[in-house]
């Protein structure tokens, strides 16, 4: 078998607060192999964002992270702060919830992506600008030299979801990670969104970590299945073999639910 690309072992995550110690990931243990595509699913609140931020601790100070976790055989957890830097949007980037809040609304499309490429690979500005319409092709948004100069709030909502990928992708990271991407989105966007993620695999090879709610979402693109119940793994399988036989009550409960 082939060395995974992240190998997480028994990671935990608590939150130091007024009120004392809040577990919020409990024991989590999982593998991302090159090229795959893994579905976190659960309800909000279970612990599917933290699991993801606490690799490259994107958590608050209070955040107390304990475990392993694997990135090319290097553990992202005992990294230094300088070493996590050079992995954290270049390597493992994120395409977070709501494009919106995530987007700076004073400054144009092209000017945020730009600064990425800028920042992470050293390109100069024209460099930026033409990589940057690059981007914006490939995640399929029309006009993209125009787009380029317009702000956020020109856009629709799963334009600026768009973006986010293509600021994702900008340094062509190993590693995706989604955070609910399609959430708010009409079903057509959605569909839109999980077609143009599909592509990006298939033509890139990045491997994907979706987060989501919605067995659904995964059901049309994921390769396995990670469901997460009260901070902990409830069962990981196949997504065809989750589907088909699903292991614990709460997994059926989400099919329930989804049929409904």
């Amino acid at each position: 078998m082939p060395q995974p690309l992240l190998d997480v072992a028994d990671l935990s995550v608590r939150f130091d607060t007024d009120d004392g110690m809040i577990h919020a990931v409990d024991k989590m243990s999982f593998t991302l192999g090159a090229g795959e595509v893994l579905g976190i699913v659960g309800e909000s609140g279970c612990g599917k964002s933290v699991t993801c931020m606490s690799l490259v601790k994107l958590l608050p100070e209070t955040a107390v992270i304990e475990g392993r976790a694997l990135f090319e055989g290097r553990d992202l957890l005992a990294m230094s702060s300088r070493d996590l830097r050079r992995v954290r949007g270049r390597q493992i980037s994120f395409v977070f919830q709501e494009p919106m809040t995530s987007l700076n609304p004073v400054f144009t499309v092209g000017r945020q992506i730009g600064e990425v490429l800028q920042r992470h690979l050293g390109l100069s500005r024209v460099e930026a600008r033409a990589r940057s319409i690059e981007l914006l092709d490939l995640v399929r948004i029309p006009a993209a030299d125009r787009r380029l100069d317009e702000y956020p709030h020109q856009l629709s909502g799963g334009m600026r979801q768009r973006v986010m990928i293509a600021m994702a992708l900008a340094c062509d990271p190993k590693v995706l990670v989604a955070d609910e991407p399609t959430t708010a989105l009409d079903v057509t966007i959605q569909a839109g969104i999980l077609d143009l993620m599909r592509d990006i695999r298939e033509r890139l090879g990045t491997a994907i970590i979706l987060i989501t709610h919605n067995l659904g979402v995964v059901a049309d693109i994921a390769d396995r299945v990670l469901v997460m119940y009260a901070g902990r793994k409830a069962e990981e399988s196949p997504v065809d073999d989750l589907f088909a036989h699903p292991q614990h009550p709460y997994t059926l409960g989400l099919q329930i639910g989804r049929a409904h």
